[in-house]
């Protein structure tokens, strides 16, 4: 470095204002946000988790309609109504196809991503979003069902490769400065997208949102007219929060919002548990069961709604990333699906005490990541697995990074135990 750029950087570290990020980085920070990679981030998200949102969400309001539409085909079919057992069954499958949809869609991203990349897979993921459209819109007109069902489960494919392959792009084309902010674009659309599917349903929402959410509400007391009001409330609820968990996980990191998410929603089940158990004896606690509710979803879009797509991308190298997130997408998915599947039962044996079993279950995601979880704020690949080595106490081995592992694969030289990598063991750890 010469005089005139000794000089230069004195200057800049010179006329910080105390308390502030120097000059240097400041400018540094405004350049990380280019023009080019905020457009890439929110077209990318739109065409992807914008759309899970919606699907997520807008199948709800005409839930009347199409079963009416499904008994009248039936009818013409087969000369009788259907039998209330059977509507009953293909609707849950119409609800549910979409989970196994996503599950097969995660399984398809390292295949489909090996031969066209992270952009190009987001790109064709699109013909399954357009497809499963034609299919449902034609379904009425051809009097034939079972194409709603057949898109829905497309649409569920196209859902479960966005959730895969959008987090992977945005945190390979973000700097590390801003990679948690980037990547909680893929939450943000995602509450977008169901606050969208809510609005547009408003004058008919007699679905569920968020897993029975409405009949939660009904038992706590709420006025059957008002329920629709109140459950748009959470579309909005949980953007605000996604936002905000945007805006500050550069700041607070990634630990913070994750446990105390947890944490938080932990409180808020056990706080709701005692409102249901009690809102006979005054009349306002109904509502504080919806106040209940509302931080609940506040406390998960916060923090554990968001998050583990960051985690997923930072704790694995380029290379390995396809099949992690296959991994926790196939979680993800089936949970989804049990949860959905599941809950009306547990709701009838543990009546208002069935919140419980959610209760714990946050309880001890708060105290897993507690010990286990270290800081990825601002770190590389290599600074978070050597975090994750002393974390538990372990010597790691010299650092392997992608391009030496590639070099010496190019150079056909025998590799050690991946096992014995730094790299394998912090993995291990996860």
């Amino acid at each position: 470095m010469d005089a005139r750029e000794l000089t230069l950087a004195s200057l800049i570290r010179d006329t910080s204002c105390p308390g502030e990020l120097p000059v240097g980085h400041q400018l540094r920070r405004k350049k990380d946000w280019s023009w080019s990679l905020v457009v890439a981030a929110l077209v990318g998200a739109f065409g992807s988790s914008f759309l899970y949102g919606y699907n997520l969400s807008v199948v709800n309001a005409p839930t009347p309609y199409i079963k009416a539409f499904y008994n009248e085909t039936w009818y013409r079919r087969h000369g009788h109504p259907i039998d209330p057992d059977t509507l009953t069954l293909l609707w849950s499958v119409t609800v549910s196809i979409f989970a196994i949809g996503g599950l097969v869609g995660t399984l398809m991203v390292k295949i489909i991503g090996k031969f066209l990349g992270r952009k190009y897979t987001l790109l064709v993921n699109n013909g399954f979003a357009v497809s499963a459209a034609l299919l449902m819109a034609c379904s009425l007109r051809a009097g034939t069902f079972e194409l709603l069902i057949v898109g829905r489960f497309i649409m569920g494919v196209d859902g479960g490769i966005a959730l895969s392959a959008l987090p992977m792009y945005l945190n390979e084309i973000s700097p590390k400065q801003i990679r948690g902010s980037l990547g909680q674009v893929t939450a943000i659309f995602i509450c977008i997208g169901v606050f969208t599917g809510q609005l547009l349903g408003l004058p008919e929402l007699l679905g569920k949102i968020w897993f029975y959410t409405n009949s939660i509400f009904s038992k706590a007391g709420i006025p059957q007219d008002k329920i629709p009001y109140i459950t748009l409330s959470t579309g909005g609820i949980e953007t605000l929060a996604a936002i905000f968990s945007g805006l500050v996980i550069e700041r607070l990191g990634r630990r913070p919002l994750l446990i105390g998410g947890f944490g938080l929603m932990a409180l808020f089940f056990g706080t709701l548990t005692v409102t249901l158990t009690l809102q006979d004896q005054a009349p306002w606690v109904p509502y504080l069961s919806i106040v209940c509710i509302l931080a609940i979803i506040a406390s998960f879009c916060s923090g554990p709604g968001g998050i583990p797509f960051i985690l997923t991308g930072e704790f694995f190298q380029q290379s390995e990333r396809p099949a992690a997130f296959i991994i926790a997408g196939t979680v993800n998915w089936l949970s989804n699906f049990a949860v959905g599947l599941l809950f009306p039962f547990i709701q009838k044996s543990l009546d208002s005490y069935c919140f419980l079993v959610f209760a714990a279950v946050c309880i001890t995601g708060a105290i897993y990541f507690y010990f286990v979880l270290p800081e990825t704020k601002n770190r590389t690949h290599a600074e978070i697995s050597q975090a994750f080595a002393k974390r538990n106490k372990a010597h790691p081995p010299e650092m392997k990074t992608d391009s030496a592992m590639a070099e010496e694969k190019a150079n056909s030289q025998p590799e050690p135990d991946p096992s014995s990598t730094l790299d394998s063991h912090g993995q291990n750890q996860v």
